[in-house]
């Protein structure tokens, strides 16, 4: 057994990409997979997926998405271990209080994280910036909409990562955890 986690990129931010957490689940389903949990109403699925590596599942659940739901989106799936290895390093528990204002940018591949590296350099005060394993940290303390640094990481990255607040990251992990 392989617990993974999917994370479906701006799935039920805006009206054109509402998926219901009932349909995902049913489609991770149809596609092999076990176990399979949804939390919150934003595209985080938590499924036994067996043998097959991240990106397998991540290839095969955006692929359907797109076929049986009519709806493009990027999705990145990575394991409980890795989750678990986001949680752990928290580089930025120090500054950051709020957990709805502390962002974790999941990278979609170990390679991204190369593009973010000369964002460490600059200054973001108040806001800060972290890179750990197969995440972005950052802190928002005004919220991320007005944020300087989560549009800088945006256009940085693209759809090469997806974004949930510490809030939700913890409750992934609880639930891959259980």
């Amino acid at each position: 057994m392989t617990i993974q986690i999917a994370l479906l990129r701006g799935i039920n931010v805006g009206r054109a990409k509402r998926i219901a957490m009932a349909e995902l689940r049913a489609l991770c389903e149809r596609l092999g997979h076990r176990d399979v949990r949804t939390l919150l109403n934003s595209g985080n699925v938590v499924f036994d997926g067996g043998r097959a590596a991240p990106a397998t599942s991540a290839r095969r659940i955006e692929a359907a998405i797109a076929a049986e739901l009519g709806v493009s989106t990027r999705v990145t799936v990575i394991s409980a271990d890795e989750l678990a290895a986001i949680v752990a390093a928290r580089p930025l528990a120090d500054v950051a209080h709020d957990p709805s204002r502390l962002m974790i940018g999941v990278l979609a591949d170990h390679a991204a994280a190369r593009r973010v590296e000369p964002l460490l350099a600059e200054d973001w005060s108040p806001e800060a910036l972290a890179l750990g394993p197969r995440a972005v940290y950052f802190w928002c303390p005004a919220g991320t909409i007005e944020s300087r640094l989560a549009q800088s990481l945006a256009r940085t990255l693209g759809d090469d990562v997806t974004a949930r607040n510490w809030a939700t990251i913890s409750k992934l992990h609880a639930l891959a955890s259980a």
